[in-house]
Formats: structure tokens, sequence, C-alpha cells
């Protein structure tokens, strides 16, 4: 099944819903970063929830970014994900691994340990604004839901999945169910669509069932006046990377780096941390770079 997000409504217009399924690009995230089974897990439900918080936003550039950061083995992770159904992120550590938890799943909690969310909204113009609150569970989901709730005064409930075995990413994705302001009143509503939610076995056993994302929420919001859109976006891994953002970069070390870049190395490599894609600029390359250097400060006197 193809990697796509859905959008719904129900009761009125008072309950708001998105799921998405992130198989592929998931899969395509642990082959670039070489990631273990619990850093796989990390990632996968990280940029699922960073394409469900960015479908809300407005504006056609609007990105969101998510950056987990506990004190745990994994160290960081960062994602960038974006309303257009771009993601594409990292960990710090991939090759992290540890024993399964006592449910007997992917330790993720233990691998991110304590910390800190920090969410950081684009919508593409004037400044980005962010929020931090701190980590709950380290298990991705609990914490992105606290977000919602302490920082966008959103009650939510939101489920991740991330299955990984021996071939690969065979299953991910997620869904995010909000109760908005109109039906928060509503405490019968509340309590049966929190009930629900809650007695989901999780969100991967549902797609290795064959059920698909309408169906899902047809089981969940179907009594409840639920009504699907009919737009179905596809998601993908992409990064924004480019051999002229790395010539830019290199630019900013000054004259002397790169010209002691020259001498020593006969050159300069980069790698992009979202995508792994390496980059190389020969002495030529470089030598270019000092003269724009020198030309735009002769420019500027």
């Amino acid at each position: 099944m193809a990697d796509q997000l859905i959008r719904a409504t129900a009761a009125e217009g008072g309950i708001r819903a998105v799921g998405a399924i992130t198989t592929r690009l998931t899969e395509e995230s642990r082959q670039r970063h070489k990631l273990s089974y619990v850093a796989t897990a990390a990632l996968g439900r990280t940029m699922t929830a960073g394409l469900l918080m960015a479908s809300n936003m407005k504006r056609t550039k609007s990105r969101v970014n998510v950056r987990v950061k506990g004190n745990g083995p994994l160290g960081g992770i960062l994602v960038d994900a974006g309303l257009d159904g771009t993601v594409r992120g990292y960990v710090e550590n991939p090759s992290v691994e540890l024993p399964p938890n006592a449910k007997g799943k992917l330790d993720v909690g233990g691998a991110v340990g304590n910390g800190y969310l920090y969410v950081v909204h684009d919508v593409g113009y004037g400044y980005p604004y962010s929020s931090t609150v701190e980590l709950v569970s380290g298990e991705i989901g609990d914490d992105v839901a606290h977000y919602l709730v302490s920082s966008e005064q959103t009650p939510s409930a939101i489920v991740l999945g991330v299955f990984v075995g021996a071939s690969g990413v065979t299953a991910a994705g997620g869904l995010i169910v909000q109760v908005l302001p109109k039906a928060a009143r509503d405490e019968a509503l509340v309590e049966t669509l929190e009930s629900r939610v809650a007695a989901l076995s999780g969100f991967t056993p549902l797609l290795q069932a064959g059920l698909s994302l309408p169906d899902i929420f047809q089981d969940l919001l179907g009594d409840m006046g639920l009504l699907i859109f009919p737009e179905t976006q596809m998601l993908r891994f992409h990064c924004r990377c480019s051999f002229d953002r790395v010539l830019g970069a290199l630019k900013m070390l000054g004259e002397a780096e790169l010209q002691d870049m020259i001498v020593k190395d006969d050159g300069a490599e980069a790698t992009c941390d979202f995508c792994g894609t390496v980059y190389q600029a020969n002495s030529d390359q470089l030598a270019q770079l000092i003269v724009d250097l020198r030309a735009e400060s002769s420019a500027s006197m």
C-alpha cells in the first residue's frame, strides 16, 4: 500500500481525524541511515507524528520540525515534515539496539530516555514559533499527545506504530484524533472516543490485517457522523539538500578555512545528516568560492 494521508471529521465537525501510512518512507530512512530495529521504530514514529501535525497547517509551504532530545543511548531525533507530504529525519546514534521492553516490544522509550520534545512551526513567512514540553514516556506518541494538550490546548489521542523485521519495515503509520472546542463539552462523546482509541491494539496490526485508512476510520468513528475527505495525499521521504547548498555552507567558512582545505585535503567532503548523501567539492570549486568571496568583499567597499 502506498504511503498516504487522509483527513476526516466526525460529530458534526467536533472531531478531527488524520491517518497516515508511512511504510515505504520509514524503510527508506532505515536503509539510508543504516538504522537498528529500535532506531527505525523511533525515527519512523517521529516522522509519522511530524506529518500528522503538519497536515493541520494552512499555507502551502508550512513545515513542522520535531526534535526529541533525551538522555537515552539513542541521543536526539530530528524530523522535518511539510504540509506538502514530504518528510526527512535522522537519529544521532543510529546503531543503538536494546532488548525488548516488558511488553515484548521495541524499547523506544528506553532508547530515548528522559528529556524534552521541541516543536517548531514554520508557516512560510515571518518568524517560526516553537514550544517545548517534557517527555512523558519517550515512546513518541504519548509525548506528542502531551505536547498538543499542553501547548495547543487541543485534547488529542495519537497512535503510532512501526513494524520492522529481518527483511525491513513491513508496516508503519499512525493516526491522530482531536476533540475540537465545539465538542469538548460533550463528556460522553469524549469518554467514548478515549475508550475506543485506548482499545486499539496498535496501528501496525491494523495495517497487517489488511485494513485501509478509511476502514480504520470507519471502525473508530463510523457511528459518529464520519465524513472522510475525498483527497488522498501521497507521502514521501524527500530531502532538500543540494550541492549548491553545500557550496553555500562552505563559503560561510571564510577564505582562510577554504585555503586550508585546498592545501591539506585537496577539496572538501560533506554528508547530509537528514538523508546521508555525500557531497564532494574539489580544489577548483573551493578556489572559485575564494574568488567569489574576494569579489563580494571588493563590491562592498
